[in-house]
């Protein structure tokens, strides 16, 4: 009987190492993500709602996934095989980097030095990047309200990760959350 609960214990241990090393992993994955990932801009489309249960944020809607919507409804349209609810698209970095619609990607052609991948996800019915929501402190709205551009860290595998609004002249709205 004592060795079970001996057993139990180091059990109990070991789980939350791993835990916690998982935790930590994720993190730190996170943080390089931030760190190396390619910048790339990608202009808002207009939406500007507001949550009372969860404090003041940003609802945001890309014009890069109203066009990938378009291209895969043509694409639909044209009769060919089913979409995946997932993919890449490929687009064209201005001076500014601000990325333009080029076409749906499979990942089969090489990319012009201009160009990158991104990953796109498709929710109830909805392409998505990293998030659709940018959340601020309470209070700050007017500080978000010029935002057009969001700019996002993109890694080797395509995966964009939101880290600030700007406006037209790509000047950060707000100060860096770090």
């Amino acid at each position: 009987m004592m060795s079970s609960v001996k057993w139990r214990r180091g059990l109990v241990v070991v789980a939350t190492l791993l835990i916690l090393a998982l935790v930590n992993w994720a993190i730190w994955a996170k943080e390089r993500h931030l760190a190396e990932g390619e910048v790339v801009y990608l202009e808002l489309a207009p939406v500007d709602p507001r949550s009372l249960m969860q404090g003041d944020y940003m609802a945001l809607n890309f014009e890069l996934a109203n066009r990938i919507s378009e291209a895969r409804g043509a694409q639909r349209s044209e009769g060919g095989e089913p979409l995946a609810a997932d993919g890449h698209v490929v687009v064209r970095l201005d001076a500014q980097r601000v990325a333009g619609f080029q076409h749906l990607d499979a990942g089969e052609q090489a990319l012009e030095v201009d160009e990158m991948r991104l990953r796109y996800r498709v929710r109830n019915g909805r392409v998505r990047f990293a998030t659709d929501a940018f959340f601020f402190q309470e209070g700050h709205a007017e500080r978000f309200e010029p935002a057009r551009y969001g700019q996002f860290r993109v890694n080797q595998r395509g995966e964009p990760l939101l880290v600030s609004l700007h406006d037209a002249e790509l000047e950060q709205l707000g100060e860096m959350a770090r």
